[in-house]
Parts: structure tokens; sequence; C-alpha cells
């Protein structure tokens, strides 16, 4: 396994493998690396070469975000990247992505206007942004992408498309701790009582998405359903539960087509994401 941190020393070896006719699967990730990232890393092994970028971006922070305190190991991350079969590693400076003059954004309207970008209002300008230039300097012929983070998936999906980039995003399933929690970084911000308390985020998607396969179709009932279940919690405060256009991510009020049921909960300090898809 290779360690780059330029885009020059990237550049050079994707040239070498496109010259050799190989296929390059990636995984863009933020670092402190779970089973959840394994997930994807080994999904991307049915190409010939797997790339894995490592890089806290700052741009996809808000000023009162954790930029400072997110979770870094990145001795750990090499470990567990070459157990996985990780052929080449590349974890920039954010001096190497972003120049003192860099001054080019990538926005996108209506996909970004609910759930995490309403709360988050400069996230997913510095997610699209950072990841179209990844695609750019890995340019790899599939890209790999978690459903917990369901609204990023759809708008890479949607930002891949508009911009005619060649490459085919790949979202994969949520992955979970035997209790149900949805793996995360930020899981490890969580004491052991805000543990507990987390469960509540998984039980209330079980719930809404139990509604939904036995017949339900009104999603305001839904919602409330497990609004209900989420503020029977003590130390669980809400950002938002909502349910959405599975494409435009504009809310419904009725289940008539695919949708993502998605919530954003803070715990203590913590913030935590969860969801389920229903597709008809």
């Amino acid at each position: 396994m290779e360690v780059v941190s330029t885009i020059d020393q990237v550049r050079e070896r994707i040239k070498q493998w496109g010259n050799e006719g190989k296929t390059i699967g990636f995984v863009p990730t933020m670092g402190y690396l779970h089973e959840g990232h394994g997930s994807l890393i080994q999904k991307a092994g049915e190409n010939d070469k797997v790339v894995v970028s490592i890089f806290v971006n700052p741009m996809q922070f808000g000023p009162n975000e954790d930029l400072a305190n997110y979770p870094r190991d990145f001795e750990k991350d090499k470990i567990y990247c070459e157990s996985l079969g990780v052929d080449l590693i590349f974890h920039p400076d954010p001096k190497e992505m972003y120049s003192e003059r860099f001054c080019t954004y990538v926005d996108m309207s209506i996909l970004t206007e609910e759930l995490c970008g309403k709360s988050r209002p400069v996230h997913f300008r510095g997610v699209c942004t950072v990841v179209s230039k990844l695609f750019h300097i890995v340019q790899p012929d599939r890209a790999y992408f978690g459903q917990k983070d369901a609204q990023q998936l759809a708008i890479i999906k949607q930002m891949v498309e508009d911009l005619n980039i060649d490459v085919e995003v790949i979202g994969c399933p949520i992955i979970r701790e035997r209790d149900g929690l949805a793996k995360s970084s930020r899981n490890t911000y969580l004491n052991k009582e805000e543990r507990v308390a987390a469960l509540v985020l998984s039980q209330a998607v079980k719930i809404g998405e139990e509604l939904v396969l036995n017949g339900e179709k009104d999603a305001t009932l839904i919602k409330e359903t497990m609004i209900a279940k989420i503020e029977s919690e003590p130390l669980a405060k809400i950002d938002y539960v909502k349910i959405v256009d599975g494409l435009t991510m504009q809310p419904v009020e009725r289940i008539e087509k695919t949708v993502l049921a998605a919530l954003a909960v803070y715990i203590g300090k913590t913030r935590l994401i969860d969801n389920f898809i229903f597709e008809i």
C-alpha cells in the first residue's frame, strides 16, 4: 500500500494504472475509519485498484462546528486500510487542496435546501467542492458512499449528472452497531449515558419504517410518531425529522413514490443522523 500527500503523486499513479488498463474504485473519507468505511472499501474491491482519501475538509464545517475536535487517528487508519487491501491512500494537507488564491466553489440548489442543508447552510457547498476536486484528481471508475449520509449521496449523484463527471456513484447500506446505532466517527464523542440515549435514533427509524411497511401513507403521521419516540428520551434534542422525495429532497405529504425519512438529533452536544429509504 502506498501513502501520498500531493495531487501530483496521485495523478502519477493513476496515469500508470490507466496505461495498464486497471479500473479504480474510490472511497472519499474524513478518516477515523470504522466498519462503515470498511464496508465501502470492501465493496470498492470489485475494481482492480482501490484508492481511499483521508482528508478532514475544513470547507464543510460551519463557524461553530467541530472541525478542531473532529476525531483523527491517521496511523490507525493506515493499518485498517492496509488490512482491507487498499492500494493507495491520498492524505493531503488543506493547503494542498485549497491554495491561498482558491476562489472556485460548487454550489447546488433544491437538493441542498432541506434536511442537513437547512441547519448546516455551508455544509454541502464544502462537500460538493471537495468531492468534485477529488473526482478530478483520482479519476475513478466508481466511487462509494454510505446511505447513512443519504442526502449527501443524492446530492453527489445529481452533481455528477449535472457536471458530466465520468464516474459511477454507488450507494452502500448503513452499517450499524449490534444494538442498532448507526456507525459514525462522532459516536466517540458520547459518554456512557449518552451512548445509551443515542439508541433512540435507530428506534425512531425502525418505528417509522414499520409504519410504512404496514401500509401507512400519511407522512405527517409517520413523522409525528417518530418525533414522539425521540422526545421520550430526555437527552435528545431534535434538529429535524422529515420525510422527503427520494430524488428532490423536498417534503412530501403522502408516501406515493420513493421517499427518504431522515432525522438529525443532538444527544448532549453531539449531532447524530439516521434514516431509512422506502422505495416504490
